[in-house]
């Protein structure tokens, strides 16, 4: 069992949000979300199709991906980035 303080490096939570909008976006790092509120339809440059994302839901962005963000509901996210 690790103590508290040997954990406090492994794991950095921030929070982000945003009202509705469209944008381009690039993961400049691997980036784990879990979306607490809000709706987001994500396109993938260089695939047809889409998918979508929303409240409740958890998503894992690798590095070097690069995406269209169209926002439909406000967005409310806790995220991680690996190190």
């Amino acid at each position: 069992m690790q103590e508290a303080n040997e954990c406090q490096d492994s794991l950095f939570l921030m929070r982000w949000s945003c009202g509705p909008s469209k944008f381009p976006w690039s993961f400049t790092a691997t980036e784990t979300m879990y979306l607490l509120e809000g709706k987001v339809i994500v396109q993938v440059d260089g695939h047809e199709g889409s998918f979508t994302i929303g409240a409740g839901d958890l998503a894992v962005f690798p590095k070097g991906m690069k995406v269209t963000w169209d926002v439909l509901e406000a967005v409310n996210k806790h995220y991680s980035l690996e190190k």
